[in-house]
Order: C-alpha cells, then structure tokens, then sequence
C-alpha cells in the first residue's frame, strides 16, 4: 500500500517530533490537537528544530520551507479520517486512545492503516476495539524523534503481513531503522530501559548513592551519554512509572515493582523537565540534584 498522508494525533513532544520527519521524508501532513495553542506551539517548535537542522548543514533551506509546507493542522480529529496513515501520538492513557480510535472509526478510509506511538499498552488489546486489527500496529518513536536513528514495529496477534511491510518501507523513506517486537508490555527498549531506571531509583531510595553519584557512575562506567536518573526527568517520571506499573500488571513478576521513591516524586508532582523539578531541579541557570 502506497501511503502519502499522515494524520498524527496529538501534538506534544512526540506529535510535533512524528510530523516533522514525515514532513521532511515528503509526506502530507495532518496534526491534530485538542489545543489550537498546543497546535501553535507544535508549528513554532517544528519550524525551530528544522532550522537548526538547516543551519547545521542536513538539509537546505528550500527542502524546509516544503517541508513546513506540507504540515497542516486541525482541531477536528475526524479530519483525521481520509488520510492513509493515522498515528495515535496522544497521553500514555489507554482508555484515551481507545476513545480516539473509536472517535475515528465512522470516519476512516477501508485502507486507511491505525497505529499507535504507545510505548507500552498491549497493541492487540487496543487493535480489538476498531474495525481492522489486521491494520492495526504499533509505531513507537524514540523521543527527540528527528535525532533518534530507531522506530519500534509492534504487531498485534492479528496484524497481517500487508500492514507490516507497508510500515517498514514508511520507517525506511523516513531514513530510520526499525527493530520489530512482539506484543508483550513495554516491548524491547522500555522492557529494559526503564527497569534499569527503576533500579537506579531504588540505588537512591536505599543511599547506596546520590543522584550525582549515580549518574556519573553510569556516564562513566557504562559509557551512557546520560544519567539514568537525568534520563528519568528527560522522559517524565510520570511516564517512567506508567511503564513500570505496565510491566509489574502484565508480567506479574516483583522484580517489576516500581519504586517506592519514584511514585512519591510522581505524587509531588516532580515529574521532570516538564515540571521544572524532579531528580534535579531545573528552576536555576544549572540543573541542582533533589537528593
């Protein structure tokens, strides 16, 4: 199937970073937000991030300003529903993807292909509430998108063959490189990411170490270009327990079990960059440790 249009809901961190490399690649683009302002701000975070990439020599002037022109926006999500592709990009919440997907569904092209950015809800649970699971994958983007070389390829138990490689040549004009998984929680690089970072959590929640001792441990001793708990606030601890509590759930096995300390700074609300405070405090000129 020859997909040209691209519809992605949701127009945060990872809506804004999907629209952007498809627009690059040469696809028509459709973002949707629940915020005209969130839309606003996606444009103006777009538009910045290829000009650095201009400035930086990757691509020209003239190959951005076609790009920007291939985005367009729209607060009506069934505007959504004649393009080739969709990508669910929105809050990791799976009862409001459901409603996303089945908001769409009436509206949708017979060949229209569903997936989901998710990056550890079950995709065959979330492929049974629409009308096509066999066109239905998952598409999990590293965040920031246009710098991170790797897509993720979940298939649901039902997803046929046609979806798969129609998504794996849309990865490849992307100019990235898909790792296929199958469709247990959290997938490959969550299933062993974020475990490491909960266990991190619990080196500080024990005082085996600080955070600053922590994270230079694991630049320096494992060669990681961050810290686990900087990488931690760079995803959104809110995030990072979400996936955890995806794990503990769907696997059922202790060793999942997040931390008692990374659910109390959750609870405070210090989830992060985002919030300006989590394991480190980003209120200042310099990022501060919080313990």
């Amino acid at each position: 199937m020859d997909i040209r249009t691209v519809g992605i809901v949701g127009a945060g961190q990872m809506g804004n970073g999907i629209a952007h490399v498809f627009a690059v690649a040469g696809y028509d683009v459709l973002l949707n937000d629940i915020s005209e302002e969130g839309l606003q701000k996606a444009i103006a975070i777009i538009d910045r991030n290829l000009e650095r990439q201009v400035s930086r020599g990757k691509i020209s002037a003239e190959d951005k300003a076609a790009a920007m022109a291939r985005i367009k926006t729209t607060m009506t999500l069934t505007d959504l529903g004649q393009t080739d592709l969709i990508i669910e990009a929105a809050t990791e919440r799976e009862t409001v993807k459901q409603a996303i997907f089945e908001d769409l569904l009436p509206h949708l092209k017979p060949t229209t292909i569903l997936t989901s950015n998710t990056s550890s809800i079950s995709i065959t649970r979330l492929a049974s509430r629409t009308d096509r699971p066999e066109k239905f994958m998952g598409f999990h983007f590293m965040n920031p998108v246009p710098v991170m070389q790797l897509v993720e390829l979940i298939r649901g138990i039902a997803t046929d063959q046609e979806t798969y490689q129609t998504m794996l040549a849309v990865v490849a004009k992307l100019g990235k490189t898909a790792a296929s998984a199958e469709d247990f929680p959290a997938f490959i690089v969550n299933r062993i990411l974020i475990p490491m970072i909960n266990e991190a959590v619990y080196t500080l929640y024990e005082g085996v170490g600080t955070v600053k001792s922590i994270d230079e441990a694991l630049k320096l001793g494992a060669n990681h270009p961050m810290g686990p708990l900087e990488l931690a606030d760079f995803i959104g601890l809110d995030t990072c327990l979400a996936i955890m509590n995806v794990l503990y759930d769907g696997l059922a096995d202790t060793k999942y079990r997040p931390c008692p300390l990374l659910t109390k700074y959750v609870e405070a609300g210090w989830l992060g960059r985002k919030s300006q405070r989590g394991f480190y405090d980003y209120r200042g000129e310099a990022p501060v440790p919080t313990r």
